[in-house]
């Protein structure tokens, strides 16, 4: 046997596959220590910047909420403060107005000719009205100007209509009953006669709409 035969013998062949095998086999192992290989560790820095991060986004947000609750509950303290005497105001209206109606029915010439004791109880009831009137504002009840204004069916409450060509229409010409505001909220409108006839002025509410828009 020749030494070429020798080289291409069926030992020369196992050794090939032999060899061939060997590689395979690292070469799984190598990829198997690969897959196996944990994940490399994340930044601690990039971490610690990323949770940072988030917890002022989450301040930011709670320090919105809380400025917003904290404006909410002032405002709500405010009205509860400045609406809850408006059952009380509307009670003390009425005997200003009964107050005035009794001013009103003594006649000009009445007074002109009253005696000392008359004239003094006149003064007392003028008084009176006055000091009841003053207490509410000062507590933020304040008269609606009603008369000579567009009528404005948000405070005036139309009673009736008085043709009068002289005058714009839908103008405010005569106050039945004065109308009052609590803070920015209507307490009673103002029970008001308007004008008809005249020329017609722009955006002025129709009388029919009005109504009590009181708080």
């Amino acid at each position: 046997m020749t030494d070429e035969t020798k080289k291409n013998g069926p030992d020369a062949n196992a050794a090939e596959n032999t060899a061939e095998a060997v590689a395979s086999a690292l070469e799984d192992l190598a990829n198997q220590q690969e897959a196996e290989m944990p994940a490399a560790e994340p930044d601690p820095v990039e971490l610690l910047k990323a949770e940072n991060s988030e917890l002022r986004d989450r301040f930011l947000r709670l320090a919105a909420d809380m400025d917003n609750l904290r404006r909410r509950t002032d405002r709500d303290v405010k009205d509860a403060k400045s609406y809850s005497v408006a059952g009380f105001a509307r009670d003390m209206l009425a005997v200003s107005d009964n107050l005035r109606r009794a001013l009103d029915a003594v006649p000009a010439e009445m007074r002109a000719g009253a005696d000392a004791t008359l004239t003094t109880l006149l003064e007392g009831v003028e008084l009176t009205e006055r000091s009841m009137l003053s207490a509410l504002e000062r507590h933020g009840v304040k008269k609606i100007e009603a008369e000579g204004q567009k009528f404005d069916p948000n405070f005036h409450q139309a009673m009736f209509e008085i043709p009068n060509p002289a005058v714009a229409n839908n103008t405010v010409v005569q106050v039945v009953q004065a109308g009052y505001t609590i803070g920015e909220r209507v307490l009673r409108p103002a029970m008001v006669g308007v004008a008809k006839g005249g020329s017609k002025q722009d955006g002025a509410g129709a009388p029919e709409a009005a109504g009590d828009k009181s708080a």
